[in-house]
């Protein structure tokens, strides 16, 4: 039986009168590839910010690796790695020197520091591109970056939000089979992502939010076969029949 990493309970957030989040409940898996899926203003970004200890609660906890983020925050904070949509990179900075800075950042000594960047740059084919600086490189280049940094310190648990958002083809097959990769090694992900396409080749189970609340969670097959065949049904389909076809801008 699969262990559970993750557990968010009963999670509330409201900003003002605005209720973002009213009620999320649900568990991931130690080694799973988790989907949170949603249309804009669903409330998965600050779902997310909450799981990774950016927010608090006002209502609920999180609970990673058996630490509370309430009671034990750092502790959580050691677990986890996060791949932000937007690119947190220091552009005039080479790319190992990008690695080392976030790595020395999360408490890594200067030699292990070192060592893991190499080897997050290996993993992200761009080993050659090791001294280049950022500024000069492509989109794809850095979306591969902005991964290689999450990976900083071994993470257990990996956020990723919309990480192949803009890029190349050939970028986001890269991105994707290295997260195919780390989860065959055992790393639990939570993977945000508007391409249903992706959801479906990558999850292993997928929640969908609209309104603040999760309004329906299985794997991507199970989820398909409620509407219909589902060799024939697409992901999208299900996304569009569950949270409608207007505009969310």
């Amino acid at each position: 039986m699969a262990k559970t990493f993750l557990v968010g309970q009963d999670l509330h957030k409201s900003f003002n009168e605005h209720k973002a989040v009213n009620g999320v409940s649900f568990t991931i898996h130690k080694g799973e590839i988790f989907g949170l899926l949603g249309p804009n203003g669903a409330g998965k970004t600050t779902t997310i910010r909450m799981l990774s200890t950016v927010l608090q609660p006002d209502r609920g906890d999180v609970t990673i690796g058996g630490y509370s983020m309430r009671h034990n925050a750092d502790a959580v904070r050691s677990l986890i790695g996060v791949c932000p949509q937007e690119l947190a990179l220091y552009a005039d900075l080479s790319a190992l020197d990008n690695l080392v800075f976030f790595g020395r950042m999360s408490g890594l000594s200067g030699k292990e520091t070192r060592a893991q960047a190499m080897a997050n740059l290996e993993l992200m084919g761009l080993v050659e591109r090791a001294k280049g600086k950022v500024d000069k490189f492509s989109g794809g280049m850095k979306r591969r970056i902005n991964l290689a940094i999450a990976l900083m310190g071994h993470p257990e648990l990996l956020f990723l939000d919309e990480p192949t958002v803009g890029i190349d083809p050939q970028s986001r097959n890269n991105i994707y089979e290295t997260i195919e990769g780390l989860r065959n090694k055992g790393m639990t992900i939570l993977y945000t992502t508007h391409y249903m396409q992706e959801a479906d080749r990558l999850c292993d189970r997928v929640a969908i939010m609209d309104g603040g609340q999760i309004i329906a969670m299985d794997t991507p097959y199970e989820l398909k076969s409620q509407i219909g065949a589902p060799e024939q049904i697409t992901l999208e389909d299900v996304f569009l029949k569950l949270t409608g076809r207007s505009l969310r801008d």
